[in-house]
């Protein structure tokens, strides 16, 4: 998969884990520095699978403490 399409992957992932309880809500996200070398991407790519969920309202991030799952009841649904 070439690399511009890695967010999607990454942010697919997240979800699922989400879906699937291995992440819960309140759960902090790895690191990017840990997320990047799990996926063999750029740091620009693992910002860019935050935005996504950040805009699908599956994360939050808080200034100096990581990023967060949040309660799949107040997801966005995509179109």
């Amino acid at each position: 998969m070439p690399e511009s399409a890695e967010y999607l992957r990454i942010a697919d992932d997240v979800i699922a884990d989400v879906r699937a309880g291995k992440l819960k809500p309140g759960d902090r996200l790895p690191s990017v520095a840990e997320t990047r070398a799990t996926y063999g991407v750029s740091y620009g790519t693992v910002q860019l699978a935050y935005v996504r969920l950040e805009a699908l309202r599956v994360i939050r991030r808080q200034q100096g403490k990581g990023v967060f799952v949040t309660d799949p009841k107040t997801w966005m649904r995509e179109p």
